[in-house]
């Protein structure tokens, strides 16, 4: 017996220890502190723990749990993005324009890359030789220094984009995006838009790639090379990033904007999202127990809800005290008196989003706008009343409202006689509900799981050690080339060449004896060019000669001697 049970415990060993040799060595790097990105990225994570690859990250935030083969390098202590971008200040601020908003996200990627690298666990890493990886998984949030990693360890580059499409992914994977119907990724826009938004488009656009390939790039690779020595001086970012195998897009293929498209370019929007899992007790009897309905209200991660102001916040909970409708919200410290908290509402420090969104009784999402939260809410068909405040908040909740599913309001204009009626109005109509569910439908209309695809990729590219099949030649075109447009400009230049030389010959003349005082050229070349010039001349006549009328051509045509 004892010695069965000894056989069997050594072949679960050795298959453990098989399976793990057959996982990669990966490089996982999340330097970007913000806490909704990491809680996207650990998914990412734990499925390629859970497949045997033996994973190092690097990032701001603890995993928090213990997880086999995983290991980490923090940063810390974390960059202060808090201090930097204080959320008081964002519920006061009015919005920036969208130049100003490319500008900021160029500033934070730089400030963060730098501090980063600059981290001492991170500069100790730098240094180790003792280290080999398959591949380098990145997160694609303006730290492009970051690729430098894959150039160190001469691994293959996969990169996830947990904010949408940029116009350089297209660019990476030998694309030219199309400005006359994709808009910048900071707009709004759809694809059918005006004169007026094409030209707003096109500025910002240009812009973009002007000011990110001449400043921002050469601001990343001075911080690579301070981070990572001399023998890296010959590399450059722009070059890494023409490297990157695939880019895992947090965009959806079906609601999200059309737009040209390359292998290498992979939708992954919904990748985080989970089966429900059960609530906690008090939670789940609080919404079983909601006859009409529950209300959820979270601002995210970043976006407190416990730093707004008092005036606000006493507004909104008037507003929820007078609903039929139970109000679960997210507020992260216990500063609320209970006095003022209406019976029907629940106020908790943590709160599990997805699980609650797929409760059968909500029927309404309150939030700020981020990508999660608004793919969440898709995922599982709950009406969403947007809050937005930056970044990609606004471009969020103005799609889902297009869509039918949504509405909008200021946060400045927020008080307890606009708030109350724009919530009620949107519970009672059933038309937001009814659109949401037709959105739930395509959400989850995938050929296969997007974290699935995700994986698939991840370990192709680890496999075949790259995948330069997967982007266009065309990465090494000029923006001339890739429109054949030195197809037509060099026809043209001779022909106003020929034109040139036949309506001025005796410059031309002077011109080829001042060049050759100049130059001493063959005596050969003397005569040849004279035979060249004396051919272009008869080639000119002769067009011209064709292209007059009969009667005409025998007076007008010009016979030279041949050499």
């Amino acid at each position: 017996m004892w010695l069965r049970i000894t056989f069997a415990g050594c072949l679960f060993l050795l298959g453990g220890l098989l399976s793990s040799a057959d996982g990669y060595r990966i490089l996982f790097l999340a330097p970007f502190p913000g806490p909704s990105h990491w809680l996207m990225l650990k998914h990412f994570i734990r499925e390629l723990t859970d497949r045997q690859h033996q994973v190092t990250c690097i990032t701001s935030f603890p995993y928090g749990e213990p997880l086999p083969n995983y290991d980490e390098v923090l940063i810390d202590p974390p960059y202060p993005i808090r201090e930097t971008f204080p959320v008081e200040g964002l519920f006061d601020a009015s919005q920036t324009s969208d130049f100003d908003k490319l500008n900021m996200y160029w500033d934070l990627g730089l400030n963060t890359s730098e501090y980063g690298l600059e981290s001492a666990n991170v500069r100790q890493f730098i240094a180790r030789t003792d280290l080999t990886f398959d591949l380098v998984v990145a997160e694609q949030f303006f730290q492009e220094s970051w690729l430098m990693f894959a150039n160190k360890y001469s691994a293959p580059i996969v990169t996830i984009s947990t904010y949408g499409y940029s116009d350089f992914f297209d660019q990476i994977m030998g694309l030219r995006t199309p400005w006359s119907f994709v808009p910048h990724m900071v707009l709004s826009y759809t694809d059918s838009m005006s004169i007026d938004e094409r030209a707003y488009n096109f500025a910002l656009s240009l812009y973009d790639r002007f000011w990110r390939y001449w400043w921002y790039l050469g601001c990343q690779d001075r911080i690579a090379w301070s981070a990572f020595g001399i023998n890296f001086l010959g590399t450059r970012v722009s070059d890494l990033e023409q490297s990157i195998s695939v880019i895992l897009v947090n965009s959806h293929p079906v609601l999200s904007n059309p737009r040209p498209t390359m292998r290498g370019l992979v939708d992954i929007g919904g990748a985080h999202i989970r089966p429900p899992a059960p609530l906690p007790h008090e939670l789940a009897e609080f919404m079983d127990g909601a006859r009409h309905g529950v209300i959820y209200f979270s601002l995210g991660a970043y976006m407190q809800s416990a730093l707004m102001p008092v005036a606000k916040r006493t507004a909104i909970l008037r507003a929820f005290g007078a609903l039929e409708q139970r109000v679960v919200w997210k507020f992260e410290d216990d500063r609320i008196p209970p006095e003022d908290i209406p019976p029907n509402v629940m106020v908790r420090r943590w709160a599990p989003q997805n699980d609650i969104l797929a409760h059968p009784n909500t029927v309404l999402f309150i939030s700020h706008g981020g990508q999660f939260g608004t793919f969440e809410a898709m995922h599982h068909g709950v009406p969403v009343l947007f809050v937005p405040f930056f970044g990609d908040q606004h471009r969020n909740a103005d799609r889902a409202v297009r869509e039918g599913m949504a509405q909008k309001m200021s946060f400045e204009n927020i008080s307890e006689h606009t708030f109350g009626p724009m919530v009620r109005r949107m519970v009672e109509r059933e038309s937001y509900r009814a659109r949401a569910k037709e959105i739930a439908h395509l959400f989850r209309d995938r050929l296969v799981e997007p974290m699935e695809e995700a994986l698939y990729w991840i370990e192709y590219v680890a496999r075949h050690k790259g995948a330069p099949r997967l982007k266009s030649k065309a990465i090494h075109l000029s923006w001339y080339e890739y429109y054949s447009l030195d197809l037509v400009l060099w026809p043209v230049l001779l022909i106003l060449f020929l034109r040139w030389m036949y309506k001025t010959p005796n410059s031309t003349r002077k011109l080829y004896y001042k060049l050759r005082s100049i130059v001493r050229f063959p005596h050969t070349l003397h005569y040849k060019y004279h035979a060249f010039l004396r051919y272009c001349r008869q080639v000119t006549e002769n067009l011209l000669w064709i292209k007059q009328a009969p009667n005409q051509r025998n007076r007008r045509r010009v016979y030279y001697r041949q050499d």
